[in-house]
């Protein structure tokens, strides 16, 4: 028996080594569960020919928006578990908008496998010129003269743009109409075209903004954007409640073998730190994750989630 037990773990090694040393040998399809346009999709094209250089096999974006962000988690949760197959998702569609639109048979914490994360968002308050405000005083007393006249749009139920409005919402003493959408390209496009007044941007916006077809007001951030160093951070003017929300993060099928979830996020972790790539986040309003295993972001996901379970019957998102 100890002799059969044997074989059997030296098998499985050898298995193991094998399959770390011909992985990936085919491209890798990487899906995206918010539509086109939003960061999280700019992101993932951004990573995805850069980690497919140093893998050796292209990464394959696919864009699976929709059901607040269901559509795409479902397609990876029921993947074969080989290592070809990740999702790159927003915090919020993982950690946030589960406890607000729950579906029975698929908890995203529990069907997923997290690998690693690459930067969490900053928020922008920004508005469309329609709106009476040429900063954040005059907007806040407009909207405090105006119940319910104002929208504004986000990713979709349950995403940290969502929370964030709520929260100001609640915080400020204002009534405003949420409007969710499949994602921030969707937003942005509306906003534009003044069919909703405002948004919680994630960074989108800011070259609008810069060509002077919105307005920025506010920043949820550490600190001012350096770009635009007028605009004030919900903590200075007295919101502390107000954030980008969790990481984004790349996530496999549970059972994906060891070896390609532990090179995929040592070779996500190496890139996040390059130059080039920290400006090109930081450029999109993002904060750079501190390099993670996978079992720390696995811990870091549950710990987040289980903190939104709490703040979000607070201010009036229960489960």
């Amino acid at each position: 028996m100890l002799i059969l037990r044997c074989l059997i773990v030296g098998v499985a090694l050898v298995s193991a080594s094998a399959f770390a040393q011909g992985w990936p040998s085919k491209p890798i399809r990487v899906i995206v569960n918010v539509a086109p346009g939003g960061t999280a999709d700019v992101t993932a094209r951004l990573l995805a020919p850069r980690l497919g250089e140093a893998l050796g096999q292209p990464l394959v974006v696919d864009n699976r928006g929709g059901g607040d962000g269901y559509v795409g988690i479902e397609a990876v949760a029921r993947a074969e578990p080989d290592g070809y197959t990740f999702l790159y998702a927003p915090g919020s569609r993982i950690m946030i908008a589960p406890h607000v639109v729950q579906r029975a048979d698929m908890d995203p914490v529990k069907a997923l496998l997290p690998v690693a994360p690459t930067g969490r968002i900053s928020l922008f308050l920004v508005v469309h010129p329609g709106v009476p405000a040429k900063d954040f005083a005059g907007f806040l007393a407009y909207a405090r003269a105006n119940p319910g006249k104002l929208n504004y749009g986000t990713p979709g139920n349950g995403t940290a743009p969502h929370i964030a409005g709520e929260a100001f919402s609640r915080d400020a003493g204002i009534r405003m109409t949420h409007v969710p959408y499949k994602g921030a390209g969707p937003v942005l496009k509306d906003l534009l075209g003044g069919q909703i007044d405002l948004a919680f941007d994630s960074g989108t916006a800011l070259p609008q903004v810069k060509a002077g077809k919105l307005r920025l007001l506010a920043v949820a951030a550490s600190r001012r954007h350096p770009d635009f160093p007028e605009a004030p951070t919900f903590e200075e003017a007295g919101f502390k409640g107000v954030d980008g929300g969790p990481h984004f993060g790349f996530y496999a099928t549970p059972g994906t073998p060891a070896a390609a979830v532990e090179r995929f996020n040592r070779e996500v972790a190496k890139l996040m730190q390059e130059a080039a790539i920290r400006e090109r986040f930081e450029a999109q309003g993002l904060e750079v994750a501190e390099p993670m295993s996978a079992e720390a972001f696995g811990k870091y996901v549950r710990d987040e989630s289980a903190r939104y379970a709490r703040l979000l019957p607070s201010i009036g998102m229960t489960k």
